[in-house]
């Protein structure tokens, strides 16, 4: 993708501790600020390619239509960390609130965003969760962004409502649903991606003639990093690169600088 400047892209998580209005808040906002801008730092010196910033902390997360303080928050926080590094910014609101993030990466100068069900629908502990590619992109012509879209296939912490081929789900992703690029996770954060369906994914990629990248959505660690990218055009990384290899954990520069060394 033109917004990475290197074919095996590593983007860095930073999980965002629960905003205001979540029952995980602390009242603390500062520090949620304070947290995200070092992790984000620690990620940029430790050599990511970019960095992702989701509402992680926020659960039970709404559906696909979170309220506005929660995209007023979101928006200053990345807003912020995209004045205090040079990498792209991604944006992802979970569940699935494509408009909220597209918005908010539009109004902060963001790059990309992260849709778990772009496409189609999904079983999650949300109830059904339904894909509303219609809405993203002409949201994104009236606001005429060119902020990219990166699409879940057979995304985590979910299950299909219906089984169908791989060929169609990314056909559908990249075809009608015109995703920019597709992502292919585990069956949870941190469980590593099924490499018969990664390598399914860039197959069919392939044989439908796009250049759209394929990039791991979860799993990828110091250790898998170099074989897997050996399929993939990238990786979104989180849980590998925190303390102690806790998902809610600050991010480790050194545990950055151990995985960007392998790719």
């Amino acid at each position: 993708m033109s917004i990475f400047e290197t074919d095996d892209a590593i983007v860095g998580m930073v999980h965002l501790s629960a905003l205001p209005g979540s029952p995980g808040f602390d009242g603390n906002f500062d520090a949620l600020r304070t947290r995200a801008l070092t992790d984000a730092h620690a990620l940029e010196s430790g050599g990511v390619d970019a960095i992702m910033v989701e509402n992680f902390g926020d659960s039970p997360f709404y559906p696909d239509d979170v309220p506005k303080h929660v995209v007023a928050s979101m928006t200053r926080v990345v807003t912020e960390l995209r004045q205090a590094v040079d990498c792209p910014i991604g944006v992802n609101v979970l569940r699935n609130d494509a408009e909220a993030a597209l918005s908010i990466a539009t109004a902060a100068d963001a790059q990309f965003v992260r849709v778990n069900v772009h496409t189609g629908a999904r079983l999650t502990d949300q109830g059904v969760v339904e894909g509303r590619a219609y809405e993203t992109l002409r949201l994104r012509d009236e606001l005429d962004s060119d902020v990219k879209i990166l699409a879940d296939v057979d995304v985590k912490h979910s299950a299909p409502l219906a089984d169908r081929p791989v060929t169609e789900l990314v056909d559908e992703t990249l075809g009608r649903g015109r995703a920019d690029g597709v992502v292919v996770s585990g069956v949870g954060t941190g469980h590593e991606v099924d490499t018969d369906m990664l390598e399914s994914v860039v197959s069919c990629r392939d044989e439908l003639g796009s250049d759209a990248p394929v990039l791991l959505g979860s799993g990828t660690t110091a250790e898998n990093v170099r074989d897997l990218l050996d399929v993939a055009d990238g990786a979104i990384v989180g849980t590998a690169l925190k303390e102690g290899g806790e998902t809610t954990n600050r991010v480790d520069e050194s545990k950055v600088e151990a995985l960007l060394s392998r790719r």
